[in-house]
């Protein structure tokens, strides 16, 4: 049957090397015939699935006519082979009449066979190879590792004793010279670069499947408060949910030099646990551990991996970092299922039902602070992306204020609170809380993006743009798949704003972005194009709503463009939508559109809701129809007035303040 080259599948003691067709026991050669490990390796690379009689015989025997007599003669010689015992945990479960199901939780990881081994003689590859581990230890003390070769059989001439007495050495070397790698790049204070997969169920269970991504946000946020490691956000790592692991290509991706991945099996009351960090360049195992636990006892997974990931990677952490990654109070263990149900369903993008998960969570327990930050995250998703307006936010607030209060130094919920206070006009509040926040947490990339959005708010717009850089330079994914760098675009620097825009992204927000760059460039058909198409994938998103009027302006057609922008006007209003940049943009296509009564009424209300970006306001050419209008000129001076202000309290000495983004990236 065909075999997946380069896999590797670890389960208990045993390790199946498909591409080399062996199967090892602590390292050791178990004898299996071709048609049984063709048997093992089909029950393998489904564990977790019962695969019926007939789905295996035609698997294995395709082109025959077999008796099922032969399948059970298969597993009962690898049942044999892997020491199952009576009343002992079988490896191979049978469903009674219908078929097997591979039981114990399997890693699967791909390791390149060595051109080296495969040249040596069958004779040599049968025998008795010390365990790598022990090769190791003896080098790192610097004991012979020559010694160990006695032990390798006594049938090995004196031609292939020099081979291998030669192997040993070059492995020996090549073990110092990495541990010397490993050594300086700690030496360095160069960041280590961690992402964190979603981990996999080995049973197909609906009921336990939101454990795999919410585990693996635990553990995210629980390393968050390290500094001397980027881990990508979970929304970076969320389109892994499911999907084929493909280290290296995955490491390209998120620009990560380490992987954990896991994957879990739920049994009942009972949960096991298997996850392993691997150094993506040299494909060795850093750490890996199995968890048994009850299902009760979930709330310890994210501070027991953490921990052996700290240890692992031998991190080094400050007072303030050890105490921040002490064990959270326990919560409710119902409580905890209904809260990593929410973030799932966060994740989603299904924010009602988040919303309802959550709520639960917090009725139960109401003492758990980051089931409020997140609830307070959902409102105020809630009421932006699908309009749910003023009431949405003011429960975010409530859910931020109640998470603080109980953990005043949470991250998560001072980054989440600092986006709702610059989207609802209370930036000069937002500010303090995202510079606290990096002050300990220099390398939080989602920080140093709020902080940039809540600058170009105020009008501080070089600091914006340096400020976002920074946090695409810590993190390339961060907000790429949602936002766009308004500052380039508020500076007049059109072609860096274009360029900034996540090329291979077409969602209907980005599209709006690119056309809006095209118009500032004068370049208006091909702006039309892409306002259509935002409009086409999304016509209830306001800024596509915008985008269509403004395409309507270009064809001519500006009683249909006015249409639009009105009845968006007053879905705004009356919904209560609190994005004062948002709603500027209204005001552009008024004053685009010719109605500047429309225009200067929007324009005020975005003002005074919080949009002062002064320098992009007075300047804005979409807006130079406006310019001699005296209500223009009031509104700009309240503008200028409220910049003036937020710049004396804020301004830095340069772009950014000494040490905010981290020099050592």
């Amino acid at each position: 049957m065909p075999q997946k080259t380069g896999r590797l599948y670890e389960f208990g003691p045993f390790v199946l090397d498909v591409a080399g067709h062996v199967l090892l026991r602590d390292g050791k050669p178990v004898p299996l015939t071709p048609k049984t490990f063709d048997v093992l390796v089909l029950l393998v690379e489904n564990s977790g699935r019962m695969l019926s009689k007939s789905e295996l015989m035609e698997s294995l025997w395709p082109d025959s006519c077999v008796e099922e007599s032969n399948l059970t003669q298969q597993i009962s010689m690898i049942r044999r082979a892997l020491g199952e015992k009576s009343g002992g945990t079988p490896y191979i479960v049978t469903v009674q009449g219908r078929g097997y199901r591979f039981a114990v939780p399997v890693v699967g990881y791909s390791e390149p066979a060595s051109p080296l081994a495969q040249k040596l003689p069958e004779a040599h590859a049968a025998a008795e190879v010390p365990p790598r581990a022990e090769i190791e230890e003896r080098a790192d003390h610097g004991t012979g590792v020559i010694d160990l070769i006695p032990r390798l059989g006594r049938h090995v001439n004196r031609r292939s004793l020099v081979l291998l007495a030669l192997i040993a050495c070059v492995l020996a070397a090549g073990i110092w010279f990495a541990q010397r790698q490993i050594s300086h790049r700690h030496a360095s204070g160069g960041p280590q670069r961690l992402g964190i997969l979603p981990f996999q169920s080995l049973r197909r269970d609906p009921g336990s499947d939101f454990l795999g991504f919410s585990l693996a946000d635990a553990v995210i946020m629980k390393l968050g408060y390290v500094n001397s490691l980027i881990v990508r956000p979970s929304s970076a790592v969320e389109r892994y949910r499911n999907a084929p692991v493909d280290l290296r290509r995955i490491a390209a991706d998120l620009h990560v030099d380490k992987i954990l991945t896991g994957n879990f099996v739920r049994d009942g009351d009972d949960i096991r646990i298997t996850s392993q960090l691997i150094d993506v360049e040299t494909e060795n195992i850093v750490w890996k551990g199995t968890f048994d636990l009850k299902y009760d006892r979930l709330l310890t997974v994210q501070d027991r991996v953490a921990g052996e990931i700290i240890r692992g990677l031998q991190l080094t952490l400050s007072p303030l970092e050890t105490q921040r990654l002490k064990s959270d109070e326990p919560a409710h263990p119902l409580a905890y299922e209904y809260y990593l149900r929410g973030v799932d369903l966060y994740a989603r993008n299904d924010f009602k039902m988040a919303i309802k998960m959550l709520e639960k969570s917090a009725e139960i327990d109401p003492h758990y602070a980051l089931t409020w930050a997140h609830l307070g995250r959902a409102h105020t998703a809630n009421a932006s992306f699908e309009l749910a307006g003023r009431d949405e936010y003011r429960a975010a607030q409530a859910a931020y204020e109640k998470a603080l209060s109980l953990e005043p130094s949470q991250i998560e919920a001072q980054i989440y609170m600092a986006n709702r206070l610059t989207d609802t006009g209370r930036v000069e509040s937002a500010v303090p809380l995202l510079r606290n926040v990096l002050k300990t947490n220099s390398k939080r990339a989602e920080a140093h993006w709020e902080l940039g959005y809540a600058y170009r708010f105020a009008g501080m717009l070089h600091e914006s743009v340096a400020e976002s850089e920074c946090a695409r330079l810590i993190d390339p994914g961060v907000k790429l798949s949602t936002s766009a760098l308004n500052g380039y675009l508020y500076l007049g620097q059109y072609d860096a704003f274009l360029r900034s825009l996540p090329p291979d992204n077409d969602s209907a927000l980005i599209t709006f972005y690119r056309g809006l760059g095209e118009f500032y460039k004068n370049n208006r058909a091909l702006a039309a194009q892409h306002f259509d198409r935002a409009f086409e994938s999304h016509p209830s998103l306001l800024q596509a709503r915008v985008g269509s009027a403004l395409s309507h302006s270009i064809a001519g057609r500006k009683q249909e463009g006015l249409r639009l922008v009105r009845e968006t006007e007053k879905l705004v209003s009356e919904r209560g939508v609190g994005d004062p940049e948002a709603i500027f943009k209204i005001a552009q296509a008024y004053a685009v559109l010719g109605d500047k009564k429309s225009a200067l009424r929007v324009l005020r209300i975005s003002i005074e809701s919080g949009f002062f970006s002064y320098p992009y306001l007075s300047s804005d050419p979409l807006l130079n129809d406006l310019h001699h209008e005296p209500e223009f000129i009031r509104l700009m001076e309240a503008a200028r007035k409220r910049y003036d202000s937020f710049k004396r309290t804020f301004q830095l000495s340069g772009p950014m303040q000494p040490g905010t983004c981290p020099s050592n990236l």
